[in-house]
């Protein structure tokens, strides 16, 4: 059945239009656009306030979601972080960990996220032992996402070592496959479907011995699949990495064969110059995540000097500290006046776009992220009459999103043409706040 919706102001990349209309056909794509429209077409959805395409997640951790609040306790630092992580990971099963990524997912889908992309790494049972399905886990990340009324990209990880060459400890034994050849057996048993695409990721250079590397990366690349990695969040890993192989781990990962444009590096925080030059110049997409970076105290990354490269930019939310890509946009230029004590190193348009069309890009999903003939009808709109967005002109919609706006302030989200959200309410799961509180109490020792 084909949809209309009536668009009261919609950001068309770069520019905020008052009035449009978009056609969705029964595949669930966009069939015309039309602009200029000044009243709602008989029958049609109105979506009113500022219409942006679906955000994309490019980095989540679902099951962090359960540390919300509790590693804000005290101080400490990511590697203490990292033992509170291990606990709640130790405690979740298929069945437990469905339960809380279809709450996190309808979280995501409130907050106008439409796909994400969830960087898995939890594959086993405790001990290490293989569940009967050997993607049980992964299996309950999608069955979650399309619960939710989300898509989803499974990165599906490699991490087989607990740092260059050392056994996985008991908590990451979890995690583990044995070797990459093993894991490419498993992996490839993950099949896509209509809201799910299955990538893969390399845990991180400490995870990954290096002589296994190319084995991802030729996974990755056989079947035309995004490819994502952890890189340098921490100059520990920086320091090890040298020690262990006399090289940043971006070299190493230049040297194996992993960097290219369908390849992304999460955080790349901790970078050279030379680091910063292999990765723009081949390509390689830069996913920061702003909110966990601070929140983690890891540092602020050369993202304007990456993109200025070649690296194209997305945003993730990571562990999930908060669920608000608006504020991982606006987190990216504020850190960057804070360090550089200068304004205006991107538009509200440039960091929209890398909440939408380059978040998607990265997860697989060319098709979507834009509001044009052909594109998947993937759709979020913000409320331009809220206490945190009145008063701007219309035409200011994306700088009101972007500098002003929360998660709080989405009112529709539109998923292949049909509502998720509606006016602000989850339309698949009811008691989403009951949902996440009922999953997280599920898991607490």
């Amino acid at each position: 059945m084909q949809v209309t919706y009536w668009l009261e102001h919609a950001w068309l990349d770069p520019e905020v239009e008052p009035g449009v209309v978009v056609e969705v056909s029964q595949d669930g794509r966009i069939a015309d656009v039309r602009t200029g429209v000044d009243t709602p077409p008989p029958g049609a959805s109105v979506l009113r306030g500022l219409t942006v395409p679906g955000l994309a997640d490019a980095h989540s951790h679902a099951f962090h979601r359960a540390l919300r609040s509790t590693v804000q306790v005290g101080s400490g630092t990511f590697w203490t972080w990292r033992e509170v992580m291990y606990a709640v990971a130790d405690r979740l099963t298929p069945d437990t960990y469905h339960a809380l990524a279809r709450a996190v997912y309808a979280e995501m889908a409130l907050a106008g996220i439409t796909t994400v992309g969830e960087f898995h790494y939890l594959h086993h049972a405790p001990g290490g032992a293989a569940y009967d399905d050997p993607n049980a886990m992964g299996e309950a990340l999608i069955a979650a996402a399309a619960e939710a009324g989300i898509r989803i990209t499974l990165l599906d990880t490699a991490y087989v070592s607990s740092g260059f060459g050392k056994e996985p400890d008991r908590h990451q034994r979890r995690f583990s496959d044995g070797t990459t050849e093993a894991w490419a057996e498993r992996a490839t048993l993950l099949k896509d479907r209509d809201h799910a695409r299955i990538g893969a990721a390399i845990h991180s250079v400490r995870a990954v011995p290096a002589d296994q590397l190319g084995t991802v990366a030729e996974w990755a690349s056989t079947r035309g699949a995004p490819l994502h990695v952890h890189l340098s969040e921490q100059t520990a890993e920086n320091d090890a990495c040298l020690a262990a192989h006399g090289c940043t781990p971006t070299r190493l990962l230049a040297d194996h064969g992993v960097l290219g444009p369908h390849t992304t590096g999460v955080h790349n925080t901790h970078l050279t110059d030379e680091d910063i030059a292999l990765l723009g110049g081949s390509g390689t997409g830069t996913c920061m995540c702003p909110t966990t970076e601070r929140d983690l105290a890891d540092g602020i990354g050369p993202a304007v000097a990456l993109q200025k490269a070649g690296s194209p930019l997305s945003l993730g939310s990571d562990s999930h500290a908060v669920i608000d890509l608006f504020e991982e946009a606006r987190a990216m230029e504020l850190n960057e006046r804070l360090r550089t004590r200068t304004r205006g190193h991107w538009t509200a348009s440039a960091l929209l776009r890398a909440a939408t069309a380059d978040g998607h890009a990265a997860l697989g999903w060319t098709d979507a992220g834009r509001i044009e003939r052909g594109a998947l009808a993937d759709l979020t709109t913000v409320a331009l009459d809220s206490v945190r967005t009145a008063g701007p002109l219309p035409r200011l919609g994306a700088e009101t999103a972007v500098f002003a706006a929360s998660a709080a302030d989405v009112r529709h989200t539109v998923v292949g043409g049909r509502h998720v959200v509606r006016d602000g309410q989850h339309e698949l799961v009811g008691d989403v706040a009951g949902a996440l509180a009922e999953a997280i109490g599920a898991l607490r020792g």
